[in-house]
């Protein structure tokens, strides 16, 4: 029980530092997001729509981006994610 919440504790500290990074945060005079915002944007965007309720400079998906590359990373993360709680749920035995 430790164990997880000591896991737990250190993905949101995690989360927490990398938080610079949602998307609508970056100055559009830098260079657009490309592959790897893209799924980081994906990956973090349920704490980022939660986020956008009290900051609304926040949002889930950079409009100043590389288009396919940026596209395509982003959607591969969240089909990931999503896809990813389907196999964590434990299956019943049928008797």
């Amino acid at each position: 029980m430790i164990r997880k919440i000591a896991i737990l504790m250190t993905i949101v500290i995690l989360l927490l530092s990398l938080s610079g990074c949602f998307a609508g945060s970056k100055d559009e005079t830098d260079s657009p997001a490309g592959l790897f915002l893209g799924i980081w944007h994906g990956w973090i965007a349920p704490f980022a729509l939660i986020l956008e309720i009290f900051n609304h400079k926040i949002r889930i998906y950079e409009v100043h981006n590389r288009g396919f590359l940026y596209d395509l990373g982003f959607y591969m993360a969240i089909i990931a994610g999503f896809g990813g709680l389907a196999l964590s749920r434990r299956k019943k035995n049928k008797k």
